[in-house]
């Protein structure tokens, strides 16, 4: 009997697109498929982290399905900001506080990387300790909508501008089969209306996608397997359409279950003749 390989999650940025990494974590549960390592970017930091702390995709899902866009950008952030930031970034990071206390990245229940940009020289920054929702604010920290983040000295912002999907960095922590979660870094038109709108939010997004696309050509050939759930057409700020976005990531996974499978050594459960016939009637994947 061939050894079960060590699976490692690398999962992207893409703002309310990243939910779908939380369809992806609840499709390898359900196929009883564990998690060894996960490195996360932005939203696939706060996700990621989450999970690598509490083990719990469905409390993390009934968080972000009652999240509200002023969670995000509270107007009394905006006024009288001076620091080249729209918003501190600090209303998000208290809810984050409430639910994962002051829990440090060492004490995991999964070994967890958040990914950051050093502000001085560009560098990436793989948070591999210390604070975990300081790390997650870091890796979420926007430019110009997030203040950056000081961390160890050093100012950080979005992983997003170093390494948008970290497949090399779960590589590095130990793991033998890389999924990697692209939600984002895709090359696409920018519209023409997109030139001339006033939506600065919209305008960064896209920005962020085309250098995210550039940057994670390379990094993605870590992976053993690029899943890319159909939420493009979703924006960055779509957290309404959240369950929405969540069951793409799963089915995404599923339909790459047999090939998981495959290579990593997970067998399917065995099943009942009632169970056998419903997969076939639903043509649900192995």
């Amino acid at each position: 009997m061939s050894a079960i390989k060590k699976i490692g999650l690398a999962l992207g940025g893409g703002g309310a697109k990243g939910l779908a990494h939380i369809g992806i974590i609840k499709a390898l549960e359900n196929a009883g498929i564990k998690i060894d390592y996960i490195a996360g970017t932005s939203m696939g930091a706060l996700v990621g982290g989450w999970y690598a702390a509490t083990g719990d995709i469905n409390a993390l899902e009934d968080f972000i399905v009652h999240i509200k866009r002023s969670d995000i950008f509270p107007i009394k952030e905006i006024v009288n900001r001076k620091d080249g930031a729209l918003f501190k970034g600090e209303s998000i990071a208290d809810k984050l506080r409430e639910e994962l206390k002051n829990i440090k990245i060492e004490d995991l229940q999964i070994p967890f990387a958040a990914l950051a940009t050093n502000t001085k020289n560009g560098d990436e920054v793989r948070l591999k300790n210390g604070d975990l929702v300081d790390a997650i604010r870091a890796s979420t920290a926007l430019p110009i909508v997030f203040a950056p983040v000081a961390i160890n000295g050093h100012l950080l912002i979005d992983g997003g501008l170093a390494n948008p999907v970290p497949a090399d960095v779960v590589k590095d922590m130990g793991a033998e089969y890389i999924i990697a979660v692209d939600v984002s870094s895709r090359w696409f038109a920018v519209p023409e209306e997109l030139l001339t709108t006033h939506d600065i939010y919209a305008v960064i997004s896209s920005a962020f996608s085309i250098i995210e696309y550039q940057i994670a050509k390379n990094v993605l050939k870590s992976a053993n397997l690029v899943l890319r759930p159909p939420v493009m057409s979703h924006n960055w700020l779509e957290f309404n359409k959240a369950q929405e976005i969540i069951k793409a990531g799963e089915r995404e996974l599923e339909l790459n279950l047999r090939e998981i499978r495959r290579k990593t050594g997970y067998k399917k459960p065995p099943q009942t003749l009632a169970e056998k016939f419903l997969d076939f009637i639903l043509n649900k994947p192995n």
